[in-house]
């Protein structure tokens, strides 16, 4: 039987610094105190969603709040076991959640709910809930570069022709394994596959931008994610690029695949501007109800448009910045720490932004281009 587990608030609180300082992967912390990466997550979102509150003046509570404090408290005394299993599934879980999501959902500290619940109304296994992911060995991560490679080179080749491409290099290893990479990285062969009749599915958005003339800076912007290795692991970035400038309006880091960090890219980027149009491809970060709700909730003149399965031209700007970023950047150094990569990568988008300049923009920079700059209009074919 699994004893669960019991941490102080020093050490919640220690581990928490040692998140924040960035100087190991999530998953490397996770190992070494033999916690699940989840439980860390939840603890860091909760120090940085309550950070605010500790500049607040408690003395300043009205009386209408303390009444209603006072109610909730005495309603919650008044629901039954089964109205609060139903309530908090209707809370927590929502519909189509990918299975990182749902793991996401659970609640570790809360007894009142104890976990062989919330695994049967999550739809979970147990017993998964306890698993710590090791480190990567040096033989994954050797894996990771060379797909990433690969694909960053060859963005057309599946699980087959990256097997060749690998054997060739003097490395063996199976269909399988390199499929399970590259999902894991999030990685996805760029070839038209067939169209499939399905069930119920994350809500999908037709492709608006073949043969629209993009002629100014905030009609479209384009958002994407890519894998960027680090020494001892990994971790992922998402952009938001205006398509006429190439400016990168906004970018997040996670370690994770979740769609909390492409919503804070958005919500950075909705601090710049509004776009006339979002485009994305079809990941479960970008059909995410939070996603979605967050662009309609900001303006509801904002298009949400979607590539096609397999169709690399329909982002393509995005995916020449990732190129470039691969190239210029992260195959050039070795990130020893997520801080060490994201202080990198921010001095990289601010070259990439103000001082390189573009061919296709008449040799002038992004930001030139962003600010009030001319250029040749863009039409997608």
């Amino acid at each position: 039987m699994v004893t669960r587990r019991n941490f102080s608030s020093e050490f919640k609180a220690k581990v928490v610094l040692e998140l924040l300082r960035e100087e190991e992967t999530l998953s490397q912390i996770a190992a070494r105190h033999k916690i699940h990466h989840t439980v860390l997550q939840n603890w860091k979102r909760t120090v940085t969603d309550g950070l605010s509150g500790l500049f607040a003046d408690p003395r300043r509570k009205s009386v209408e709040e303390i009444e209603k404090e006072t109610t909730i408290n005495d309603l919650y005394k008044q629901v039954g076991l089964l109205s609060m299993q139903l309530e908090w599934l209707k809370k927590k879980c929502g519909v189509d959640l990918s299975l990182h999501e749902r793991r996401a959902l659970v609640d570790w500290e809360n007894k009142d709910f104890p976990l062989s619940w919330q695994a049967w109304l999550l739809g979970l296994n147990r017993t998964g809930l306890y698993y710590v992911p090791a480190p990567l060995s040096k033989e994954e991560l050797l894996l990771r570069r060379w797909i990433d490679e690969i694909h960053t080179g060859q963005p057309c080749y599946g699980s087959r022709r990256m097997q060749v491409v690998l054997s060739q290099a003097g490395l063996t290893v199976s269909r399988k394994r390199i499929q399970r990479l590259m999902r894991d990285m999030g990685i996805l062969a760029i070839y038209p596959g067939p169209k499939l009749s399905g069930g119920s599915e994350s809500p999908k958005f037709p492709y608006l931008l073949r043969g629209v003339a993009i002629d100014h800076p905030n009609h479209t912007w384009g958002t994407d994610i890519t894998y960027v290795r680090l020494k001892g692991g990994f971790m992922y970035l998402t952009v938001f690029l205006d398509w006429y400038s190439r400016y990168v309006v906004s970018w997040a880091f996670s370690d994770s695949l979740s769609a909390d960090f492409v919503v804070e890219a958005l919500e950075e980027a909705f601090k710049i501007a509004r776009p006339g149009i979002i485009n994305s491809d079809q990941g479960t970060q970008y059909t995410s109800n939070f996603y979605i709700e967050r662009i309609r909730d900001e303006s509801g003149s904002i298009a949400i448009s979607m590539d096609g399965r397999g169709r690399c031209m329909d982002n393509i700007f995005t995916e020449r910045f990732w190129r470039s970023y691969k190239q210029e950047e992260v195959y050039l150094k070795e990130y020893e720490s997520p801080r060490e990569a994201r202080r990198s990568t921010a001095e990289y988008i601010k070259h990439y932004n103000f001082d390189r300049p573009h061919q296709s923009l008449n040799y002038r920079t992004p930001w030139d281009v962003y600010s009030g700059g001319k250029a040749g209009k863009v039409t997608i074919k």
